[in-house]
């Protein structure tokens, strides 16, 4: 069979017992690793509003809130200026979800999944219940129940535009998210869900005022209900942090990454990155969330306004970058905004950071393997990046020539593999019926369901279908 030179191969002779006439080798493998940037699920950059291929937001704004206005697609998925995606971002009212009571525009849900689904992307999901300006308002509907008022919290601060502590509030916001968890919980296509409960674009300010009875009713209704898909919290206070931690894994975001000094002078040198993420992450409870939820962040501005209007040079964005992987970001949400140019160097070493970048260091396994006996292996990992795989994905062993491929599935946790080292040793079972042969040993990190590859490694040697060749071994007839 042909060699593949993806790989370091030594033979090592197994001191077995002496009457045998060969000896069994175990075959040791070191794979060389690459230093590409790879696009996998669940990580890296996203789009917003958009999805893959579709034309980028112009100058330094961007859109939210409001339903998706759906770009002609030409068939090509890369994204200019901009890196590639699996993640697209969609950021929605609560009014265009919900325009008459109980009526629910689930249209709009499916085909954002299924343009996602199209577009090699999954979708991560915020259902805001208001922004700011009448045309960002709750649903009709609520207004008119509710009555007027309009951003203000108890003590005359601005910031709510309905009274979170209305009991209708969480009755009514809290029905409508019990029905999305009832119908899209689990659904393959949706990536995680932002827990937002109030707050102008559904950011929680003023989370830590309401009454535990009211926080509760609104957590709950996220955690009560979407049980497989992950939900992500704003990283607002200790209560609501806290609270939310008690009832489900959750991970945490946070929508201003970047904020060195936006508002600084009019804010007594107050700032996101220095006054505020750093302290509620330790104080809020979730320092170690990251361990069994994703972090996903966003940016403050735009990478263009980071330049233009900031005034950021290189030694800027390397901070912020270093500090978001020393909080385990898995995604970042750039706001569909271009890169400049001269900072793709930064970006592409965070991209190779951010969320997890499997190495396979070494595999070892037998020359030969009789049917129906198990093949055990040994194998060391390293997950150069800076969380988990949050994905139920399967490690899994392939046996291919010109006549036959099996896949075997272990049982190795590939969500336990944190940052760092990781040895899995263990054996599958050569199936009775396999054709005696040569045969190429792959290994792949698979779908639960199509049991195809779904992760890129970090090491060469990748087929046209996504597995590694690791080498070869001859499958021999059991005899009885």
């Amino acid at each position: 069979m042909k060699k593949l030179r993806s790989y370091v191969v030594i033979l090592i002779v197994i001191s077995g017992l002496a009457i045998e006439a060969s000896a069994q080798k175990t075959i040791y493998v070191r794979p060389i690793e690459t230093d590409e940037v790879l696009t996998n699920p669940g990580i890296g950059f996203m789009t917003f509003q958009r999805f893959n291929g579709d034309e980028l937001n112009e100058g330094s704004g961007w859109t939210e809130g409001f339903p998706i206005e759906y770009q002609k697609f030409d068939g090509n998925l890369e994204n200019k200026d901009h890196p590639a995606t699996s993640i697209a971002y969609f950021r929605v009212y609560w009014k265009f979800m919900e325009p008459e009571m109980d009526k629910y525009n689930w249209a709009m849900m499916d085909k954002a999944l299924k343009t996602a689904h199209e577009r090699q992307q999954t979708l991560l999901l915020r259902i805001a219940p208001y922004g700011t300006g009448p045309e960002r308002d709750v649903p009709v509907w609520y207004r008119a129940m509710v009555g007027e008022g309009d951003e203000w919290l108890p003590g005359g601060k601005k910031g709510w535009r309905v009274d979170a502590e209305d009991p209708k509030y969480a009755q009514y916001f809290g029905k409508f998210i019990t029905a999305l968890g009832q119908r899209y919980d689990g659904h393959p296509d949706l990536e995680a869900v932002d827990l937002s409960i109030l707050g102008f674009w559904g950011e929680g300010r003023g989370s830590a005022i309401v009454t535990q009875e009211t926080r509760a009713a609104l957590v709950n209704a996220y955690t009560d209900n979407f049980k497989i898909t992950p939900l992500i919290m704003l990283l607002t206070d200790e209560k609501t942090n806290k609270y939310g931690l008690s009832q489900a894994n959750v991970g945490w975001r946070v929508d201003c990454i970047g904020d060195l000094g936006f508002w600084a002078e009019e804010q007594d040198g107050w700032t996101h990155m220095f006054r505020y993420y750093p302290q509620g992450i330790i104080n809020f409870g979730m320092k170690d969330a990251w361990k069994k939820a994703p972090v996903s962040l966003e940016i403050c501005g735009t990478l263009k306004s980071w330049k233009e209007k900031q005034g950021y040079d290189a030694d800027d964005v390397d901070y912020i970058i270093d500090e978001t992987l020393k909080w385990h970001i898995s995604s970042f949400n750039a706001k569909s905004s271009g890169v400049p140019e001269e900072w793709w160097p930064q970006i592409n070493r965070w991209l190779k950071k951010m969320g997890y970048r499997f190495v396979l260091r070494s595999f070892a396994y037998p020359e030969f393997i009789a049917t129906n006996e198990k093949l055990h292996f040994k194998s060391w990992w390293d997950n150069k990046g800076v969380a988990p795989c949050y994905k139920n994905f399967l490690l899994a062993i392939r046996l291919t020539n010109e006549t036959r491929s099996e896949v075997m599935i272990t049982d190795a946790d590939i969500n336990a593999w944190l940052p760092g080292d990781n040895v899995y040793d263990n054996a599958v079972f050569v199936p009775l019926d396999m054709p005696s042969g040569e045969y190429n040993l792959q290994i792949g990190i698979v779908d639960p369901q199509s049991h195809e590859p779904k992760v890129k490694l970090a090491i060469e040697g990748m087929d046209q279908d996504g597995w590694y060749t690791i080498g070869d071994i001859k499958i021999t007839k059991a005899e009885y």
